[in-house]
């Protein structure tokens, strides 16, 4: 009898134990970690579909100061560059701003290089095979959602150094819908030149957070009901504003569940009725539904079911 209550006692404390050392969740923790204190020079391409976006990404740690640059190598060009809690962004045809953030805001998950823990609720982090990618031996880890509305996602992490090698987006029947792929990586003891440089340029004032846009976002929230989001998901900002596109005013919802965003706009029927419907590139869906008296679209790396339902719940208040 004794020995039966000892094995169940150990049966009982088995998922607590397995939590704590899961190997998948200790190389999550480890790959941020090199990403933080590790000086490297990457190139890597995002591939959606046919399309193609390459990257180049630069990080150093000089002395307790962290420097890192994202730059997107195509069109116009795209350049954020960040030193501590600073980003300034760089982008065609606009004036360049700060904000106060530690991360940048660019196409791998920003939760990744933080306390991934906020993440346990609502995904599991489950070790997968070894393979090669980019000619370096390169170990498996899976975020798998809890349920069918969000995605999965996998990463290939560098077994030398612990860094991102490659990552995906990858649904529930296992296709990759979107890939991100490193093409080249230099791990080195010094710091690029280029980030060391960042030191002394002269970037613009962090754009403050003043209570006049907290007031405008509080007040807004109350404009529509959200009827459904998946588990995990709350809102991080509201507020009314104009579309750049058309220049129709719209009110605007961001939330997210740690690990994706989800953005819904809500606005007046545009002339022409158009039928509701989703346009996707790879994980990125837009998803529009027209209500009759108002229009909504959902933005996200979240399947065209999971929109269609956010977008179909929003209604007036009652």
């Amino acid at each position: 009898m004794k020995v039966i209550t000892f094995i169940l006692s150990l049966v009982l404390m088995a998922p607590a134990f397995a939590d704590d050392e899961n190997p998948a969740k200790q190389l999550l923790l480890k790959m941020a970690d090199a990403v933080h204190n590790r000086n490297f020079d990457a190139s890597f391409v995002v591939v959606k579909g046919k399309s193609m976006e390459p990257y180049r990404w630069l990080h150093a740690k000089q002395g307790n100061t962290e420097l890192e640059h994202l730059s997107l190598l195509n069109g116009a060009g795209l350049e954020m560059v960040r030193i501590d809690s600073q980003v300034t962004y760089f982008e065609p045809q606009s004036e360049p701003y700060s904000i106060d953030t530690d991360s940048i805001a660019g196409p791998i998950p920003e939760v990744l290089f933080k306390d991934i823990e906020r993440l346990s609720q609502h995904y599991d982090f489950v070790l997968g095979g070894k393979g090669r990618i980019a000619g370096r031996a390169a170990q498996l880890v899976r975020i798998e959602s809890k349920d069918e509305y969000k995605f999965n996602y996998w990463l290939w992490l560098d077994a030398e150094s612990s860094l991102l090698l490659k990552s995906a987006y990858v649904n529930h029947d296992g296709e990759m819908i979107e890939q991100l792929q490193l093409t080249h990586i230099s791990v080195t003891e010094e710091p690029a030149a280029l980030l060391l440089e960042m030191l002394n340029r002269k970037f613009p004032t962090p754009l403050p957070t003043t209570a006049i846009s907290q007031r405008k976002a509080s007040s807004s929230s109350n404009n529509w009901q959200i009827g459904w989001l998946p588990d995990g998901f709350s809102l991080l900002k509201s507020d009314r504003h104009k579309l750049d596109l058309n220049n129709e005013l719209t009110d605007y919802y961001l939330y997210s569940d740690g690990f994706v965003e989800v953005s819904i706009f809500v606005q007046r029927p545009l002339p022409g009725r158009r039928p509701s419907g989703a346009l996707s590139s790879g994980a990125t869906t837009v998803y529009v539904h027209n209500s009759g008296s108002f229009d909504v679209s959902v933005v996200g790396n979240i399947p065209a079911t999971t929109a269609k339902a956010i977008a179909e719940s929003v209604a007036r208040p009652l």
